[in-house]
């Protein structure tokens, strides 16, 4: 048939099914795959690195390949070779950073990662002086993240339709966030053999797969309960089964997925914050402290390597603090005129 009639005509459909097969072919490339200035096998040992030495999680993995390709690309626009990088090319790169409106903490970010590729190529004898040793980095300032009041979250759970078994998954799945402290990342891997309710923690493997305890309030206790009854009607898929929460198709629940939900029901509580899964971490810090928690156990609980990550939210209960004296201190209050 189609000898005789030639070749047959294309529809539509075929071309864009064809368009949406090759984004998702470049899509599933890593950013190292892309790569043209720096060696690609140097780059390979890297990644290497980064997974067995530092152990970095698959999410950090991708967060420093990413930022690597930036800088790859610099290097192939301006044809320099990345063993013989000066000082000046670094200040350059952040230079053009700047231009395309990336914020400091961005540019502090892409930076740190550009010197710890220069680090290992120290450690490998790829090179025999670090150029990063003198490169400056921007002034990131004092960043106070968003913070939701114990009233916003509670209006927030109000609006979960409990009636349907994901309403009761998300239910439990923002109350863990926000008594836990947990990271999206976190919650979403948290499994069966690593969950002791009745001791009252969980076992969390955070950053570089480091391991902590983490209480759970009795609300999380309760709620997570609940959802063990439903959670019998998600036929989970092989391989998924000791995962906590899941999908309604029986897969683990995906970080893109609880940053959906969460920001549709902050809508739908009349919330205009700007808020994601870490907001409800970082109000758990905040809380913590403005109720006289030991910044130690704050950091222990969040699971931050430095203190100083901690720190943040000291910042955040001063500003709390001036708030209230500006609101309740007799100085402040305006006298009614009669």
């Amino acid at each position: 048939m189609r000898g005789e009639l030639g070749e047959m005509p294309r529809s539509p459909l075929y071309f864009l099914q064809v368009k949406i097969y090759f984004c998702n072919f470049v899509a599933m490339k890593k950013p190292i795959d892309r790569c043209t200035a720096i060696a690609k096998p140097v780059l390979r040992r890297y990644v290497q690195y980064l997974k067995l030495e530092k152990h970095f999680s698959d999410n950090t993995l991708d967060a420093y390949q990413r930022d690597l390709l930036r800088y790859d690309q610099y290097l192939a626009v301006e044809g320099v070779d990345f063993r013989e990088v000066a000082v000046t090319h670094l200040d350059n790169f952040a230079a053009t950073l700047l231009d395309q409106d990336v914020s400091n903490k961005t540019i502090s970010r892409i930076l740190s990662g550009v010197k710890s590729f220069y680090h290992f190529l120290i450690i490998e004898k790829e090179i025999e002086n670090d150029p990063t040793e003198l490169m400056a980095s921007p002034k990131r300032g004092v960043y106070l993240p968003t913070v939701l009041t114990l009233e916003e979250i509670n209006r927030m759970e109000s609006v979960i339709d409990l009636s349907h078994e994901e309403g009761v998954r998300d239910h439990a799945i923002i109350e863990t966030l926000y008594s836990c402290g947990l990271r999206v990342s976190e919650l979403c891997e948290q499994t069966f053999s690593n969950l002791f309710l009745e001791e009252g923690y969980m076992r969390v493997f955070g950053k570089g797969s480091k391991e902590r305890l983490v209480p759970i309030s009795q609300s999380a206790i309760d709620d997570l309960r609940r959802w063990f009854v439903v959670r019998q009607k998600f036929d989970a898929k092989p391989g998924q089964e000791d995962y906590v929460f899941l999908t309604k198709r029986g897969n683990r629940m995906s970080r893109i997925t609880v940053f959906h939900n969460i920001k549709q029901y902050a809508t739908l509580a009349g919330i205009e914050k700007n808020i994601s899964p870490h907001t409800l971490r970082h109000s758990f810090a905040t809380h913590l402290i403005q109720g006289g928690a030991n910044l130690r156990a704050v950091q222990a609980m969040l699971g931050h390597e430095s203190i100083s990550t901690t720190e943040i939210y000291l910042h955040l209960d001063r500003q709390h603090l001036r708030e209230e004296i500006l609101t309740c201190h007799p100085r402040n209050i305006k006298k009614d005129n009669h």
